[in-house]
């Protein structure tokens, strides 16, 4: 009887999809930079529900100086607003399972943002 309740669970377990998926986890960070403060400076609003930070340990305190040679990352409001639009677009292709389209799009997402402040 233990043992056939045990089977069962490992059925019920590999038979119900995940909740989260590599590509979901690359939406929601990039979806939290795109309305962190930094995001909010270079389109001069504020997101709705105010700021937010990634409250990481690793982010900069203060932006990278960019040379010339930068000149391809740098971000601009039409960048984080098509990069918003690509985040919803990854986002609807990982709930649909494609998760190599999904991939394929935030990297657009991350290109078309630049290197936030």
């Amino acid at each position: 009887m233990m043992m056939r309740c045990a089977i069962a669970a490992l059925a019920l377990a590999a038979a119900t999809p995940a909740l989260a998926t590599p590509c979901a986890d690359e939406v929601a960070t990039l979806e939290r930079r795109l309305n962190s403060s930094g995001a909010a400076s270079v389109t001069g609003t504020t997101p709705p529900g105010g700021t937010t930070s990634s409250n990481s340990d690793k982010a900069l305190a203060t932006p990278p100086t960019l040379t010339k040679s930068d000149a391809g990352v740098k971000p601009s409001a039409s960048g984080v607003e098509e990069a918003k639009k690509l985040v919803a677009k990854a986002r609807d292709e990982d709930k649909a399972g494609d998760a190599q389209a999904c991939r394929d799009t935030i990297m657009k997402a991350k290109e078309k943002a630049g290197a936030l402040p």
